[in-house]
Parts: C-alpha cells; sequence; structure tokens
C-alpha cells in the first residue's frame, strides 16, 4: 500500500512537473488539439471559432508530456492596437484579449492555469489585458490583479418576431419614418464606414477581424438612416449548438434592435446572444422575443480603470472570447 507521504510526494513531483514544462506558440495545425481539450472539459468543439482565434490572434499550448499531438492546456491572445490621432483616449500600447483559458482536468489545481495566466500576462507586455471570466475562473484572475468592470448574460433560444416593439418612436409619423433604421445586407463598399463607425465605440483598432467578418459570419447586416449614413452593423456565426449573434454597434438601442431581428428572423435555429448588464431594457426584449438563460460571465480588466469605448454603443461582443 502506497503511504500517504509518498503519495503527497508524488502529487507535488507531478505538479512541479507540469509547472517545467515549456509553453509554446500554437498555429491552426492545433486545431484539433485545441478542440479535443475543450471538449474534454465539457466546453463544445467550437472548431469554427478557434479557426478564427488561432489565425486573428496568438494561440499558446502546452503539449501532453504522455500523449503526442494534446495538449494539457492552452490559451489565446488577441491583440488591438490603439487608436491613432488626436483625441484618442485609453492605453497607448494598446490592448489584449485573453480567452479560451484550459487545463486539463487530469492537470487542474496544480497550478498550471496560474502559469499560463502569468506567461499571458507577460506576453501582452504594456498593453492592457482583459478578459470574460466564469465564477469558476475569477478567482484566480482576482489574484493576478484583474478586477471587475461589466457582466455579460448568455441568453439562448428560437427568436420569435412576435413581441414587445421597440423603445416609443417619435412623435408622429413622419418623424417615426425618419427614425426607423434600414437594415440591409452588408457588401465590400460598406467596410470603410463599418470600421469608422466601430473604432469609436469599441476603443481600439481591430480592423483586422472586422475584415475577417465577413468570411467568418452567416449573416452581416449594416442600418442606415434615411439619408443613407451607417447608423450600426451586427453579424451573426455558426457555432455547435446554435448561431451567435455578434458583434452589434449601433448608434441607438431601436437601432440594435432592428440589427438583431434581421438576424434572428434569419438564423436556422437557436440563437446565442451574450447581454451586456448595463442594457437592462435590450435584455428585457430579447427575453420578450423567445431568449432566456442565466448563466452570467464577468468581464475584468488588469493594469487599467476600464475598458476604452462607448459601451452605450456595444449591444453585444464580436465573441466573449474577443471582446
Amino acid at each position: 500500500m502506497t503511504s500517504p507521504h509518498r503519495a503527497a510526494d508524488r502529487s507535488r513531483s507531478t505538479s512541479s512537473e507540469l509547472l517545467d514544462l515549456p509553453v509554446r506558440r500554437l498555429t491552426v495545425e492545433d486545431l484539433a488539439a485545441c478542440s479535443d481539450l475543450a471538449e474534454s472539459r465539457g466546453w463544445s468543439r467550437e472548431e469554427h471559432k478557434w479557426r478564427l482565434l488561432l489565425t486573428a490572434g496568438q494561440g499558446y499550448g502546452v503539449d501532453a508530456p504522455d500523449r503526442p499531438g494534446a495538449l494539457i492546456g492552452a490559451f489565446v491572445l488577441t491583440s488591438y492596437a490603439s487608436l491613432p490621432g488626436p483625441g484618442a483616449s485609453g492605453s497607448a500600447a494598446g490592448y489584449t484579449a485573453i480567452s479560451m483559458v484550459l487545463v486539463a482536468e487530469r492537470c487542474a489545481r496544480q497550478g498550471l492555469g496560474r502559469r499560463m495566466m502569468v506567461h499571458a500576462i507577460a506576453e501582452s507586455g504594456d498593453a492592457v489585458p482583459f478578459l470574460t471570466a466564469t465564477e469558476n475562473g475569477r478567482p484566480l484572475y482576482e489574484q493576478l490583479g484583474f478586477t471587475s468592470v461589466g457582466r455579460l448574460t448568455m441568453l439562448t433560444g428560437h427568436f420569435s418576431a412576435a413581441g414587445p416593439e421597440g423603445p416609443p418612436s417619435p412623435t408622429g409619423a413622419a418623424e417615426a419614418v425618419e427614425h426607423t433604421p434600414r437594415v440591409r445586407a452588408a457588401n465590400a463598399s460598406d467596410m470603410q464606414a463599418v470600421r469608422a463607425f466601430d473604432a469609436p465605440a469599441f476603443g481600439a483598432d481591430r480592423t483586422e477581424l472586422l475584415a475577417r467578418l465577413p468570411a467568418f459570419a452567416d449573416r452581416f447586416v449594416v442600418a442606415e438612416a434615411s439619408d443613407g449614413s451607417l447608423t450600426g452593423f451586427a453579424a451573426s456565426w455558426p457555432n455547435t449548438r446554435n448561431t451567435v449573434v455578434g458583434p452589434v454597434v449601433a448608434e441607438d438601442l431601436r437601432t440594435a434592435q432592428a440589427l438583431i431581428a434581421d438576424l434572428g428572423r434569419h438564423a436556422p435555429g437557436e440563437i446565442r446572444f451574450d447581454v451586456d448588464a448595463r442594457h437592462e431594457e435590450l435584455e428585457t426584449w430579447l427575453r420578450a422575443h423567445g431568449l432566456n438563460g442565466e448563466f452570467g460571465c464577468t468581464l475584468m480588466v488588469r493594469t487599467a480603470p476600464d475598458l476604452p469605448g462607448r459601451p452605450a454603443r456595444r449591444f453585444a461582443p464580436y465573441s466573449v472570447a474577443l471582446g
């Protein structure tokens, strides 16, 4: 029989060996290994999203020492440059989204997650790191200096066209027509306006991710005012179990609702919407249109009091992994 002391020594040795394993950069060739690791922890495989993250961002992983081709840990960094020009605010070094932090079950609670997070912070350099935390991960992130700056709730369901309308229109039929946005499919000629509209709302430059949106999304739409100016944009993309709606960036709630309604009508099945707690009216509207859920996560940031941009115009993230 193995003595308790020998078992404890072996556990400490195993933990020490894990912390000595190198963290290496991942490529799209590691897509299957990342999906396998996610699935082993009860997450969806999400290969469509993993492919975007590994090509638009930089993945990092720890190879399983006893299983060639497998990973025992992984995370992704996605960098955003600060906005150029006068009047730009926020971190001069930009921002880094830390996402998909995963540790194999057999290696859990042995310090590997902390080690990967320390590596992620170091790789971020002077950029402000931020992330979206589950309740399980939040204590570790707080220990590493991250603070809460927001809350998201994941809602899912079949979008129903029946339901309450948006906020009251301006008085008078003519004013109501004037205010009603026209929603249409986006095209290549819209991209410059989309980037210009997104930059002050997001508060950092995500040109590369926006350029990938037409290929990544199943549907990509824009909203226009009566004079043809862009007043918002949104997209929906396929996930393992549903269609994720995001990003949604709009000048006001009514425009956001018009964009979401279009995407909801075109979705082949259930949709998922990660709604910001700051948009209480939108959450009420979404629930009235068939979505529900209580699973929440926390937006956290390190070395800065908050994230930049205009949260009043950000109605849904591109993905919780990306902000």
